[in-house]
């Protein structure tokens, strides 16, 4: 463990925070710490930062609700940056966004590996820009009733692929249903953290099911 008197801060007193969410380790937002802000930080478990546009102590959450809470903070070699793990209670831009970081500018083709938010972020835009002969933007010009139809359809797939015990089959099926899945929860402006908290707020219950049964 270092010291905060071993950090370099710039010729302004400040120092660079990179924001990551500890659960998608997914990047949240760049801001800027002095001394003072880092001290309140690393006191309340909270991010505090120095806003360069208003010169002041900034607590994120303080208006709008959506705190962080700091998991750890960490400086790089040479000292004069740092990585903010935080678990957060709300979207992390001012925007209403997940995250600060969502406008891309390149993708390699032949190097880019896939995720499932990116994926979501995928069919998030082609419900507001729509692409010509997608068949995603065919779903959401069709409707909700479309949608839904389609969700069904692949549910039952699912279960046929599944109960004639044909693994490859049930993989692919599944993978139907979880894109038309996907296409419903952007529809109906659901969002990825949405069903995360209901998951882990079921594995909670959960937890706490199981305790009871022990004792």
């Amino acid at each position: 463990m270092i010291n905060i008197d071993e950090l370099v801060f710039d010729e302004k007193g400040l120092i660079p925070a990179v924001v990551v969410d500890a659960k998608t380790k997914n990047v949240l937002t760049v801001a800027y710490m002095n001394k003072e802000s880092l001290s309140i930080s690393m006191e309340k478990e909270l991010t505090c930062f120095w806003s360069r546009s208003r010169n002041e102590l900034w607590l994120k959450g303080e208006t709008s609700g959506n705190y962080q809470h700091i998991v750890s903070i960490t400086a790089d070699c040479d000292r004069d940056a740092l990585v903010i793990m935080v678990e957060k209670d709300g979207p992390a831009c001012h925007t209403g966004t997940d995250s600060c970081f969502n406008d891309k500018l390149f993708i390699s083709e032949s190097r880019s590996e896939f995720d499932y938010e990116g994926l979501y972020e995928l069919i998030k835009g082609r419900k507001v820009d729509k692409k010509e002969g997608s068949y995603t933007t065919y779903l959401f010009e069709k409707g909700l009733d479309k949608i839904l139809k389609k969700v069904g359809e692949e549910s039952t797939e699912v279960i046929i692929a599944a109960k004639a015990q044909d693994r490859a089959e049930t993989i692919y099926e599944i993978s139907d249903l979880i894109y038309h899945l996907t296409v419903l929860m952007v529809e109906a402006g659901i969002s990825l953290e949405d069903i995360r908290s209901e998951l882990a707020s079921r594995h909670v219950i959960d937890k706490k099911v199981k305790q009871e049964k022990m004792v």
